[in-house]
């Protein structure tokens, strides 16, 4: 009986001590193996900058910054107003605008002003080419005296390039940006239904954001420098050749 009694009492003492190591060693796991936070891109998101330029139909603008290199993303919209909420057919004062995001490890303010001005005439007052209204003016929007002052140096030096036409650009501090409707973002690359099916149909959201659409959308427009448009073309023959359903890095 007495022995019973200790065999019951060892088997209590050995379930004991496996409960407890399991425990132990179910939390020393949890312990081992967080939960990941992805820091690092946090910390790269940060480092980006934005800036905004009106040159003319937005569409055109767009496709104009998203092949450059260091241009993480685009975004067509109006700014320049006092309209709040405007919209495509109802815009008031406000200037069919393009949000630039973009890394300035890769490419400075600078050299965003120098595609500005050489992709449109600044010279055409109030429109761009057939493009005619108050909406398509020339604007360079800055954030801060440094920006303010870069802006001013550049329209000078563009002035200087003839003194014939004065040079009409405005130089405003960058109030509220609105995004334009969806239907205006990536205007250029919706045209091509295979290139939208070969970034696989992504939903608008993901569209908009999309590095690659936003390069896609310079490249179908043929405003990438002709580098990257080269590179562009050598990538998707390589995925039709290789029958590869996706495009997912430029």
């Amino acid at each position: 009986m007495v022995a019973t009694k200790m065999t019951v009492s060892l088997h209590l003492l050995l379930s004991v001590f496996i409960l407890l190591t399991v425990f132990a060693f179910d939390n020393a796991l949890c312990i081992r193996f967080p939960d990941r936070v992805h820091q690092p891109a946090r910390d790269q998101q940060q480092r980006f900058k934005t800036a905004v330029f009106a040159l003319g139909s937005f569409w055109r603008s767009e496709a104009v910054f998203g092949c450059l290199p260091g241009v993480i993303r685009t975004t067509a919209g109006y700014a320049g107003g006092s309209k709040l909420n405007p919209e495509y057919r109802s815009l008031g004062n406000h200037a069919e605008s393009v949000q630039v995001e973009y890394d300035p490890g890769m490419i400075s303010f600078r050299e965003l002003l120098d595609v500005f001005w050489s992709s449109h005439d600044p010279r055409q007052v109030y429109g761009q080419g057939p493009d005619v209204g108050n909406q398509y003016r020339s604007i360079i929007f800055v954030n801060g005296t440094e920006e303010s002052r870069m802006a001013a140096v550049s329209k000078e030096q563009e002035q200087t390039r003839s003194r014939s036409s004065i040079v009409t650009t405005q130089i405003l501090q960058l109030g509220t940006f609105y995004p334009a409707e969806p239907e205006h973002q990536k205007f250029e690359l919706k045209q091509n239904t295979f290139l939208i099916q070969l970034i696989g149909n992504l939903p608008q959201e993901e569209l908009e954001r999309s590095s690659v659409a936003t390069k896609l959308n310079g490249y179908v427009a043929e405003l990438c420098p002709p580098n990257i448009q080269k590179h562009i073309d050598t990538k998707i023959n390589e995925i039709i050749k290789k029958g590869w359903p996706i495009l997912r890095e430029l």
